[in-house]
């Protein structure tokens, strides 16, 4: 697996950039990349609907001889506050070049990144600079899939680069606001965290006419080889559903001036995928006519500021957003002055009473509101819709062509006394991955013009060591019936150790897929291997899971569309619950789903087939029970498998 994502990382780097024979083709393709971009980010329905008031607050004022502080804050939605410094430079003659200046991961934020504003403040520039909801004077939550086990915020398609973007448009809309900004001359800037949320408020907002992005640059092919993404915050990288590079995402940025600050010693961004990335674009960059446009600064550092870097920064934040060309050898450094952190809170010690920075992950990205059909033919609709919905955002990294799937039988065995006999078999789910099975029936053996039989497939769980434990499901199948088991990847021979486990769901997401979108796909190429031995009946096969492999069942029913029953084996009832261990198996995440549909509303897409609960009914799936009740059908439920009718699922 580790092998299989290197691979496919490296592969999605190597993708060629367009190459466009115009201008106004690039601009064309950039509008809808941008688009989608927005809607990835999950920020779409908030440019497209009236923003909200800003609502700025000023809780103190600084006066300096160079410049004045307003320390503030705004709601970049109603009850989301953000808590920034404002720094306006004295004696202005004419509205001057904003700055934007997005803080990395430290305590103190803004506090610790002050003599940076500051600078930026004596240099001509009106600077905003703001806490994200990680640190600062609200601590929200980053950490979502690096350490708290949240993949539920995969499933929502939620990532916290989305809010820190939104935080920043918004804070482009104070700065433009303002009688002493220019708002045709913003920037944006910052180290860490805020360099890969610079590239991401660029790319998705036009008014940004240049950005400095300090070591926040790299490409996922580094990030999975090295293994730097086990060390990354999620705010670095988007909610990628289309899968796309992380180049092709920053070439939303052309061709606006984009100076890339890299030390090459970092141990989160390693310079030889600097190097890519600026090579990579540098072409694009050219052949837009703008190869000026784009720098890159690599100088012999760990993952920080040096004087160095900074000037180099000012230097081009003169030269694209004031006019001025200062080398960055004349240029000034920083002062080194520090305020005290007391004199420089902006709530004192007391947040809002009303802030909700603390659940934004939860609300953001809203959940999608089930939908109760009322005749066979909107559901048929809202099927269509689902399916259609899922395929391009949720199932988008499954393979583009395959060709069909053929079992290759590896051994045949019969039991004594010969009255049974079952089958192993491979089958290609795609090229790197040749997966397992294991077909039962009773005697005679499958041949060509056999008679055609039903067919009860199950899953393999995680950790069933011999794989005996899935066909338990299937134990009140009679004779009549073929009985197979499917090993998806990560079970049986392709299982991974449970120290691989983080690291695997957070390298597929950032790919654009998860090891369910996988196992579905395995599903599906498995279900036609089977449908290829003689003597099964593909018009009678009922497909089961246990757990999260119920999950995987139920969607691979729902895409499959010829599937005659699915068996659910105390299955989880939402995508939207974490899984707090890092030793859990549990791998039930598909990028975007909650934005279509949660579980029970997939599950009641699969009407008119049959549908059976093992254990009791979860809450949720009472809105299935019901649907299936409004089209004139019901769900079973049984305590135990050995109360399944399969004589009635076909």
């Amino acid at each position: 697996m580790k092998r299989y994502l290197n691979d496919w990382a490296a592969r999605r780097v190597e993708r060629p950039l367009p190459v466009f024979a115009s201008p106004a083709e690039f601009t064309a393709w950039r509008a809808e990349r941008q688009a989608n971009f927005h809607r990835a980010l999950g920020i779409d329905k908030y440019l497209q609907a009236e923003r909200t008031p800003l609502n700025i607050r000023v809780s103190g004022v600084i006066d300096d001889q160079a410049y004045r502080l307003e320390k503030l804050y705004y709601e970049s939605l109603p009850g989301l506050y953000v808590a920034g410094h404002l720094y306006i430079p004295r004696e202005l003659s004419s509205p001057a070049p904003g700055v934007l200046y997005v803080c990395g991961h430290h305590r103190n934020q803004k506090i610790q990144y002050q003599d940076h504003a500051r600078r930026l403040a004596q240099l001509g520039f009106v600077t905003l600079i703001i806490d994200t909801v990680q640190n600062g004077e609200v601590f929200g939550e980053h950490h979502g899939t690096y350490s708290r086990g949240w993949f539920d915020w995969v499933s929502k398609g939620y990532t916290p680069a989305a809010i820190e973007v939104w935080n920043a448009i918004r804070g482009l809309d104070l700065l433009s606001a303002r009688d002493e900004v220019d708002e045709q001359r913003l920037g944006v800037t910052g180290h860490s965290g805020g360099g890969s949320i610079s590239w991401w408020t660029m790319c998705a907002d036009d008014r940004v006419k240049a950005i400095a992005a300090s070591s926040g640059t790299g490409h996922e092919a580094s990030h999975l080889r090295e293994r730097t993404l086990d060390r990354h915050c999620d705010c670095n990288f988007p909610n990628n559903p289309f899968g796309w590079s992380l180049i092709e995402q920053y070439a939303l940025a052309a061709p606006r001036p984009v100076l890339i600050v890299a030390p090459d010693r970092d141990a989160v961004f390693q310079i030889d995928s600097v190097e890519d990335v600026f090579g990579r674009l540098k072409g694009l960059y050219a052949s837009l006519g703008a190869e000026d446009r784009l720098k890159l600064f690599a100088f012999r550092s760990a993952h920080m500021y040096t004087p160095e870097s900074r000037k180099q920064i000012f230097s081009w934040l003169l030269r694209h957003l004031a006019g001025q060309e200062v080398s960055p050898a004349v240029v000034e450094d920083i002062d080194g002055e520090r305020l005290p952190d007391e004199q420089l809170l902006v709530y004192g010690g007391q947040p809002p009473a009303d802030d909700r920075s603390l659940t934004v992950q939860e609300w953001f990205i809203p959940a999608a509101r089930p939908v109760m059909p009322d005749s066979p033919q909107m559901l048929e609709q809202c099927r269509d819709n689902l399916v259609a919905r899922l395929r391009q955002e949720s199932f988008s990294a499954f393979p583009p062509a395959a060709g069909p799937c053929k079992p290759v039988i590896r051994q045949r065995t019969w039991n004594k006394p010969q009255t049974s006999w079952w089958f192993l078999f491979d089958y290609e789910a795609e090229a790197y991955w040749q997966l397992q099975g294991e077909l039962h029936g009773a005697a005679p053996e499958p041949a060509e013009g056999s008679a055609l039989r039903p067919l009860a497939v199950t899953l393999r769980m995680t950790g069933d060591e011999r794989g005996k434990g899935a066909f338990a499901l299937l134990q009140s199948a009679s004779s009549s019936w073929l009985k197979a088991r499917l090993d998806p990847r990560g079970t049986g021979d392709t299982a991974w150790g449970a120290e691989w486990h983080w690291h695997i769901r957070r390298a597929a997401a950032l790919l654009g897929g998860t090891v369910a979108s996988m196992r579905v796909w395995d599903t599906l190429r498995g279900i036609e291997a089977l449908r290829n031995i003689p003597g099964v009946d593909s018009k009678r096969i009922v497909l089961s899971g246990s757990g999260e492999m119920a999950v995987v069942a139920l969607y691979a029913a729902l895409l499959d569309g010829n599937i005659a029953a699915v068996i659910l084996d105390h299955p989880p009832d939402t995508l939207d619950a974490p899984d707090a261990s890092r030793e859990s198996p549990c791998f039930k995440e598909v990028i975007n789903a909650l934005r279509h549909a949660d579980l029970p509303q997939t599950a009641a897409c699969l009407w008119p087939a049959k549908l059976v609960f093992v254990g009791e009914l979860p809450d949720g799936y009472r809105l299935t029970r019901d649907v299936y009740e409004r089209m004139g059908g019901s769900v079973q439920v049984v305590s135990c498998a050995k109360e399944i009718h399969f004589s009635a699922l076909i």
